[in-house]
């Protein structure tokens, strides 16, 4: 298989709003994280940082132009791997013991961190080598707790479910929500080791009001608001509990 080098690794797509996606186009869509940038006046957010195999600081000069503020949706290997690259890290307090000492069976790594993941695999990757390297929590994220970045401010929704100490983020002045794997329009992961449905059943439940005006999950395409209220349904559809109803 054609390898591919760390100039080629990344791509960046400019969307509406100070918003940007970094990829890594190489790694096929089902494990292919979605790295979110947004623009702020003070300080720019980075909400997930990918594989981390090539240095997201060194290949991507959008990270590195302006204070930033890092952030993680959870802490599974496809969305921490450069987290070590930068300061101020923040992360839920249910998954700070992961960030800071991420083994392979708590970043879920040992499970889908294979050869199976890629199109073209990037130079030097081996996988009976790779690790995530530890970040340091400088910042323990809560419900509710807002991320500033001057003139843009984001809620922190916590999203159990997918892993304990899952994360999104709200902002109320445009409705965007960046929602990680919560929500993303494909196959929704229930089964990893900490999952669980019960949660996962709540927390959607407790999501279907937000308002919404665009969901940036953490894999696969950005949706609206009707297709945000139909994934959620369909879930629901699948795993709730007779009797019960969307509030």
């Amino acid at each position: 298989m054609q390898q591919i080098g760390a100039k080629d690794w990344y791509e960046t797509l400019t969307l509406g709003d100070g918003v940007t996606l970094i990829h890594e186009p190489w790694i096929k869509p089902f494990f292919r994280c979605n790295i979110w940038h947004v623009r702020g006046r003070e300080r720019d957010l980075l909400f997930d940082s990918g594989l981390g195999h090539f240095s997201l600081r060194a290949h991507v000069p959008l990270v590195t132009e302006r204070a930033l503020t890092c952030v993680a949706s959870h802490t599974h290997f496809d969305h921490i791997g450069s987290h070590h690259e930068f300061p101020g890290c923040c992360v839920h307090h249910a998954e700070v013991a992961i960030l800071e000492d991420p083994r392979n069976e708590w970043t879920c790594a040992d499970r889908y961190a294979t050869d199976e993941m890629f199109d073209r695999f990037p130079q030097g990757w081996d996988q009976t080598r790779y690790q995530v390297r530890h970040a340091k929590a400088e910042r323990i994220l809560n419900d509710g707790d807002i991320i500033d970045l001057g003139d843009r401010a984001f809620e922190v929704i916590h999203t159990p479910g997918h892993s304990p100490g899952g994360i999104g983020l709200f902002e109320t002045a445009t409705g965007i929500f960046l929602s990680g794997d919560i929500i993303y329009d494909g196959p929704l992961i229930d089964d990893a080791y900490h999952s669980v449905v019960e949660d996962y059943v709540s927390t959607l439940e407790r999501l279907a009001g937000l308002p919404v005006s665009i969901v940036h999950g953490g894999h696969f395409p950005s949706f609206g608001p009707v297709r945000y209220r139909q994934l959620i349904a369909e879930y629901l559809a699948g795993h709730r509990k007779p009797g019960c109803h969307i509030g």
